[in-house]
């Protein structure tokens, strides 16, 4: 890693953003309400807990992504197509990116131009393999699956075979 900016740097890219769970949560938040229902910005960011301008940006985001669709007129914002059509890897895509991106390695070179491990690295087999298991889980998940509460969601991440046996609850 080199230096202790660049371990921090590493560290905070392996984490979701405030974009993708916020912006998730007002998508969750829109498709509780029902196919056609519209929220306005102040009621998602009142729902939620977050201010009124951070909606605002977030559904900006979500419009732009194609994900909802705002109300002329009536005002408020409603999901552009059913909940069981939006699928979280285009969401998280769309607010953030990935968790392990492919210039991941040249840009954790810590002081040197290129990562001394750039030709043999064991620790990149391993983020590959993270990623493509979360790659796995959110191309199976729709936001319809979020519509659940927490114990039928439990039972669709272990039906995606996914390793639920080491989530715990806070």
């Amino acid at each position: 890693m080199g230096t202790r900016e660049s371990r921090r740097r590493w560290l905070a890219s392996m984490k979701l953003t405030s974009h993708e769970e916020y912006g998730l949560r007002c998508l969750i938040r829109l498709g509780q309400q029902g196919p056609g229902a519209r929220l306005t910005i102040p009621e998602i960011g009142n729902a939620e807990g977050i201010s009124d301008a951070y909606a605002g940006k977030l559904l900006r985001l979500l419009r732009l992504g194609g994900f909802v669709v705002a109300a002329r007129g009536t005002g408020g914002y409603a999901l552009a197509r059913p909940a069981s059509q939006i699928m979280l890897s285009d969401l998280m895509a769309s607010l953030g990116g990935r968790l392990f991106e492919g210039d991941f390695c040249a840009i954790h070179s810590g002081q040197m131009k290129t990562c001394v491990r750039l030709a043999d690295c064991s620790a990149r087999v391993l983020w590959r393999a993270v990623q493509a298991a979360v790659d796995d889980v959110l191309q199976r998940t729709t936001l319809q699956d979020l519509l659940f509460d927490e114990r039928q969601m439990l039972a669709h991440v272990k039906h995606l075979g996914a390793s639920a046996g080491s989530i715990t609850w806070q």
